[in-house]
């Protein structure tokens, strides 16, 4: 006997489905609730025990939207609305380019997204700057 006569079968993940399942009821209850009361919300995708083919169901799942943005900062960060308006995909990664969060997020905009008070301050005095200079 080889290895050749080995057979092999592959059985599908039975909880697979399930657990995609759980998480796209977890991910409408939120939704409804952000609906409801204005309350936002984040998974944690890395924190759950999912197989490389749930995150791909996961994916195919919720698909995605129109609308989507780039951050560039130390690590890059990628943020797209999923088929479903208010559910976004949020995926940081470090320098090297690895995957250090991958988040669903409930909002209308990303956290992420917001400019900060102090950005914002910053940003007028530096146009006020600009301006005059110009004078």
């Amino acid at each position: 006997m080889s290895l050749d006569d080995i057979s092999i079968k592959v059985a599908a993940d039975l909880n697979s489905i399930g657990s995609v399942d759980a998480l796209l009821n977890e991910i409408a209850t939120r939704l409804e609730r952000f609906i409801a009361s204005g309350e936002t919300a984040m998974i944690d995708l890395k924190s759950l025990p999912f197989s490389p083919s749930e995150y791909e169901a996961l994916r195919t799942a919720l698909g995605r939207g129109e609308v989507s943005a780039r951050l560039e900062t130390i690590g890059d960060s990628e943020l797209y609305e999923t088929h479903y308006a208010g559910v976004w995909w949020v995926t940081h990664y470090n320098v090297e380019g690895d995957v250090i969060a991958d988040l669903i997020e409930i909002a209308a905009v990303p956290a992420i997204l917001h400019s900060q008070p102090e950005d914002v301050q910053d940003g007028l005095e530096r146009l006020q700057r600009t301006l005059s200079q110009e004078k």
